[in-house]
């Protein structure tokens, strides 16, 4: 017997291995106990459910801009930015699944919507989210990020319009 052989053998066992657990975690996932376990579980994704189940994670419910709604657990200890990279991340599977691939800039998304939570704007990334108000089963929804303008300054459109109309003076 050559060691290719073997190496050959052992490469054909490891694969039924693979087949085989794939196989079975497809039946344990279509059990609807098992409904909120995504299709592909990371080893965070397992965590944070098992962390749910003992009370040490929360589930929220994200409110999109189309009135649709997403689930997502979060540990008690999350930021506001962690909650924005799951968000990003659910909402891009989604799409993917859904649709294909499309493109989503997120960088618009945040530059132009926050997240609120009891009509409160959720605005600092580093904010950890029981600490301002978050708990288990919030509604947290999308809502138009507004910033106040300081006296003295104006927006990008009037100083367009300004600028302008010095221009044809000239």
């Amino acid at each position: 017997m050559e060691s290719g052989d073997i190496v050959g053998t052992g490469d054909y066992d490891a694969e039924t291995k693979r087949e085989k657990l794939s196989s079975l975690l497809s039946q344990l996932l279509a059990d609807p106990i098992l409904a909120d376990v995504p299709r592909r579980p990371t080893l965070s994704d397992v965590v944070t459910l098992v962390s749910l189940e003992k009370g040490s994670a929360m589930r929220l419910s994200i409110i999109k801009l189309d009135g649709s709604s997403l689930d997502v657990a979060v540990m008690n200890s999350a930021t506001l930015k962690d909650l924005k990279l799951l968000i990003k991340k659910k909402v891009n599977e989604m799409e993917q699944a859904n649709m294909g691939h499309r493109h989503i800039s997120w960088k618009h998304v945040w530059s132009n919507f926050c997240l609120s939570c009891n009509n409160d704007k959720l605005l600092d990334d580093d904010a950890v989210l029981q600490d301002v108000g978050v708990r288990n089963n919030s509604q947290i929804a999308f809502v138009p990020y507004v910033t106040k303008k300081g006296p003295g300054r104006h927006s990008k459109r009037k100083k367009h319009r300004l600028f302008r109309s010095l221009h044809k003076t000239c």
